[in-house]
């Protein structure tokens, strides 16, 4: 740190704008290495000694955790390429009756967390649930709940994450459907395919890039997925780190199990990286690109594509949504006693600083790496947006794991006051998590709108007597004006859904819609979880509806 000290000094002294090393570097290095803390604080913990509870777990529950939580991602991923890859092909390549409807509609699944999908899935299905109401109001007093499917255990997490996560999946791969060249299927039809085999032989392999991400991102919100799981009781790597410091209060055992599930998510990366090295996924046409047309679906093909968009629709939005409306209409009591203003405020003050504090930092850091263009720099830059990948049970426990220590060794030992009540259990630390799980959306984001500022907009207003910063002020941030609002959006969505962060670093009695709604089902009060719900997909569907408008755009609607 002594070395880029020196050069910050120098920077002052001698104001070389050539300077690999100044000011703007040495921000975006801080930055970036505040975000990797918890990163290196899991793997470090590692090695450090653990009570007998580990050696325990190891004999008994880990092998649980391990394959639940593979079980629980395989199914996951089969059920989610299924419904987003089916939908999106159905939006993108055909016309049918609410066609245009659905190329938005179904998005909004992104609205249902799917621990609250899990509360409706319970409460429907259960003994004397939504399900038995609705079949004693139609066919009168009868034992339905024999005949009623129960929803529970794995089946329950499969569905309830499937569900509430396959809109990752349908918006890249619709996005790579629609701009497919006719070219592409003008050569199927060349060599005499099918419908089905022109998908399976040319149209899907091209889409496998976009796929594949979307199936990357669905596997890390599975693998970090704790309020579904826990709700439904499943052991897996994510319940048990949560568990280990709540119930040992441990955090060298909750690190520990960190630890694994970190080596399972990392060896998914690797995995699908090795699956693509030597994959081409372009194709050349003499013609060029020919703007991709819609076939126009009849008779029963259109019913059935209809139907079947549709069925996804309902069943991963409208049906979570009616669920909670009906026990909201029904229990009453449950919307009065709540307080409603209070959430509001908590869950908006909490997007508020988060949002300022991640789009500050974010501008920063990405300036910094476009005035210093260093090696060292773009690579501490891209391992530090792996944050999002981690689960957020996680990185909690390794904040309050590196506060811990910090504050033991480094504070203490100089002597002064303790400082774990200043960022564990309080608003400040809840932000620096949020940043930390959030970054990559902000930094990714505004990198991709520096990606359209030609580096000749800099030099030439370097040329008219422009600094660094008023480059940065008065020329930039207006051009990213729409990237910044777009990643506000997606920022504030993101943390009106988060749980785990919040449930464990929360200040006491502070609560938002998301631990309100938990909290309810932990004690089986589902009709009271209800209308926490309601409104935290309300909020969440009015921020998927603004942002719709940047992730739908067609050229040729």
């Amino acid at each position: 740190m002594g070395i880029y000290c020196g050069h910050f000094t120098f920077f002052i002294y001698k104001a070389d704008y050539n300077m690999k090393f100044n000011s703007w570097y040495l921000s975006s290095f801080l930055i970036s290495f505040f975000v990797l803390i918890p990163i290196i604080t899991v793997f470090t913990s590692f090695f450090e000694s653990t009570s007998n509870y580990y050696e325990i777990l190891k004999n008994t529950f880990l092998i649980e955790y391990i394959f639940n939580s593979v079980a629980l991602l395989i199914s996951v991923l089969i059920l989610t390429f299924i419904l987003g890859t089916g939908t999106a092909y159905l939006v993108s390549f055909y016309k049918f009756p609410g066609s245009n409807f659905f190329k938005w509609a179904l998005i909004l699944s992104f609205a249902v967390p799917p621990y609250i999908y899990a509360y409706s899935l319970t409460a429907f299905f259960e003994n004397y649930g939504t399900a038995f109401t609705i079949l004693k109001s139609l066919f009168g007093d009868a034992n339905y709940n024999k005949s009623i499917p129960k929803f529970d255990g794995m089946f329950g997490a499969i569905i309830s994450i499937s569900f509430s996560l396959f809109a990752y999946v349908y918006i890249l791969a619709r996005a790579s459907f629609l701009y497919q060249s006719q070219n592409l299927i003008d050569l199927g039809k060349n060599l005499g395919f099918s419908k089905f085999k022109s998908f399976y032989k040319i149209i899907l392999p091209a889409a496998r890039p976009a796929i594949v991400a979307g199936l990357s991102l669905v596997a890390m919100e599975t693998l970090a997925e704790f309020g579904a799981v826990d709700f439904f009781s499943i052991n897996t790597l994510t319940t048990g780190i949560y568990n280990s410091w709540i119930t040992f209060d441990d955090l060298a055992f909750a690190n520990r199990i960190s630890f694994f599930l970190l080596l399972f998510i990392f060896s998914l990366f690797v995995l699908e990286n090795l699956s693509r090295r030597k994959a081409k996924y372009h194709f050349n046409a003499r013609g060029g690109f020919k703007q991709k047309e819609k076939f126009k679906l009849t008779g029963n093909k259109s019913f059935l594509a209809f139907i079947f968009c549709f069925f996804v629709f309902f069943v991963s939005f409208l049906f979570p949504l009616s669920q909670m409306l009906y026990w909201t209409l029904k229990f009453p009591e449950n919307l009065f006693d709540l307080q409603i203003i209070d959430l509001l405020l908590n869950t908006l003050y909490l997007v508020f600083l988060s949002s300022l504090v991640l789009i500050l930092f974010s501008l920063i850091s990405n300036y910094g790496n476009r005035v210093s263009n260093n090696k060292t720099l773009n690579i501490l830059s891209t391992l530090s947006i792996s944050g999002y990948a981690i689960p957020g049970v996680i990185l909690a426990i390794a904040f309050i794991t590196f506060i811990a220590w910090f504050d033991e060794n480094i504070i203490k030992s100089l002597g002064f006051l303790s400082i774990k009540k200043l960022f564990i259990g309080s608003i400040l630390g809840l932000v620096l998590v949020y940043f930390v799980r959030f970054y990559s959306l902000a930094f990714n984001g505004i990198k991709s709108g520096y990606e359209k500022i030609n580096i000749s907009v800099d030099e030439s207003a370097y040329l008219l007597g422009f600094s660094k910063r008023k480059t940065f002020i008065n020329i930039h941030i207006p051009f990213l004006r729409n990237s910044l609002l777009f990643i506000i959006i997606l920022i504030s969505l993101e943390i009106v859904r988060e749980l785990p962060i919040t449930l464990i670093l929360r200040p006491f009695n502070f609560e938002t819609f998301a631990t309100t709604a938990y909290i309810s089902a932990s004690e089986d009060l589902l009709e009271a979880a209800a209308v926490p719900s309601l409104f935290l997909i309300l909020i969440a569907s009015f921020f998927i509806i603004i942002t719709s408008k940047y992730i739908l755009r067609e050229s040729n609607d």
